[in-house]
């Protein structure tokens, strides 16, 4: 069993599976610490939305993160292969990690949303 403690990474050479033993290198996404969300920056609507989920982390948007489309704060949703720009009026933090946040809350309120692509497409084909 792994240890979740990130800290052990810095101390050792971070080659600890028979494939990175192998290869002679780490492979950084299993301990990538901006992967893994630090929780006490959770927006209040993201903690909501797990604890309803009956979820304990927020595995499947860890990867989820703020880029850019045309110069623009942006997050992309892969249900619609396609960019969520990020308001204008909206001013941003200087933190990454506080910005994935707010690119990981927005991806959630878009995709929930009445005018999300996807809610006309299964309006347009549900069978039921």
């Amino acid at each position: 069993m792994m240890s979740n403690d990130v800290d052990k990474f810095i101390e050792s050479d971070g080659l600890d599976t028979g494939r990175e033993k192998d290869i002679g290198q780490h492979i950084g996404y299993r301990y990538d610490v901006n992967l893994v969300p630090d929780m006490e920056r959770c927006p209040a609507f993201l903690k909501k939305y797990m604890e309803i989920m009956g979820w304990d982390d927020l595995n499947w948007l860890e990867d989820v993160h703020m880029g850019y489309e045309e110069n623009r704060p942006a997050v992309f949703d892969r249900n619609i292969n396609g960019w969520v720009q990020v308001p204008q009026e909206m001013k941003l933090p200087d933190n990454q990690q506080d910005r994935d946040m707010i690119a990981r809350q927005l991806l959630v309120k878009f995709q929930m949303a009445k005018s999300h692509p996807l809610v006309e497409l299964m309006n347009a084909y549900k069978k039921f």
